[in-house]
């Protein structure tokens, strides 16, 4: 098994529930993230069809809480997308509460965020995800906040218009924040992919 430390690049996105959620993720694995944000999903079309094109492109694999609610969500995600590209993740039932928390959750079950390290990794690979060797990690480079500031994306007088444009092109949700569009075109394309896409974007906007 990997050392405790080393987290786990995983060439499926993960989708969890909440902000929390990630938070604690993001200790065990260096892969792209979604949140659903509660039952939102259920009446945001744009949201439901960015996850079905990254369900397209690299798989998804779902980690959602073992409580009723987890399973609406988990239930739902796979109704939506090609069961073919759809993984899932259970996370053990423990009883209990985060510490964050005053009050244990309605189930008395504590969610992704309290599970301890190790069992997220176990349930992880337990789940079939792909995990991803040092040489594919060499040849996939991240496209990060920088890259989106030479792209003219952060950080400029027209950025927001920008990003707006862009999003609108790739027909993504155009209330994503800089970070989360950074986290789905991670989903969605390579450096290079990427790159080639918004210069020949650039190419057809009127100057």
């Amino acid at each position: 098994m990997m050392s405790e430390m080393k987290k786990l690049e995983l060439k499926e996105a993960v989708i969890v529930e909440g902000k929390y959620d990630k938070m604690r993720l993001q200790t065990v694995i260096s892969s792209a993230i979604i949140t659903l944000n509660g039952f939102r999903v259920f009446k945001d079309k744009e949201a439901q069809s960015l996850i079905r094109n990254i369900a397209k492109t690299r798989g998804i694999l779902i980690m959602t809480d073992v409580d009723g609610a987890g399973f609406v969500l988990r239930n739902f995600l796979s109704g939506i997308t090609d069961k073919d590209a759809v993984k899932h993740c259970y996370i053990p039932t423990v009883f209990g509460k985060e510490k964050r928390k005053a009050e244990p959750s309605k189930e008395g079950k504590i969610g992704v965020e309290g599970i301890k390290r190790d069992e997220l990794v176990k349930a992880i690979l337990k789940s079939g995800a792909t995990i991803i060797g040092e040489e594919q990690k060499e040849q996939s480079t991240e496209i990060t906040k920088m890259d989106f500031y030479e792209f003219g994306l952060c950080g400029r007088d027209n950025s927001c218009q920008l990003r707006e444009a862009v999003l609108n092109h790739l027909g993504l949700p155009v209330y994503l924040s800089t970070n989360a569009m950074i986290s789905a075109v991670n989903c969605l394309f390579t450096y290079d992919e990427f790159n080639v896409m918004l210069n020949n974007f650039f190419n057809t906007m009127e100057v």
